[in-house]
């Protein structure tokens, strides 16, 4: 069984920097890994996503803050958050899509922007 563990969030001020973490257990061949973060009240949207060539997106309210990276053979992927603001606040979840079709998720790091 394939589990994802995040760590690297944390409660931080508005304009600091936070680096998470996921790493997969076991092996896995993976088509991408993405970040995903839910605010209080709102539905579950992309963050960034990063395929196993290394291209990546980002959503808009991301672009030129954060930047996603990934270890293939370390099974882990990485985001990188600069000039955080509290809109910023939710917890983040990784997600992984195997070549199999199979969809695995981290339990989720609670990230908080204080302004």
């Amino acid at each position: 069984q394939v589990q994802l563990v995040e760590s690297g969030g944390g409660l931080v001020q508005a304009g600091a920097s936070l680096r998470l973490s996921c790493a997969a257990s076991g092996s896995i061949n993976t088509i991408n890994r993405a970040w995903y973060r839910q605010a209080p009240g709102k539905q579950r949207e992309l963050v960034a996503i990063i395929t196993q060539a290394g291209g990546t997106h980002y959503a808009d309210f991301v672009k030129g803050r954060f930047t996603i990276s990934s270890d293939n053979a370390k099974n882990t992927v990485n985001l990188q958050m600069n000039s955080l603001g509290p809109e910023d606040t939710a917890v983040y979840y990784c997600k992984i899509l195997t070549t199999t079709g199979v969809t695995y998720w981290g339990q989720g790091t609670q990230v908080t922007v204080s302004s």
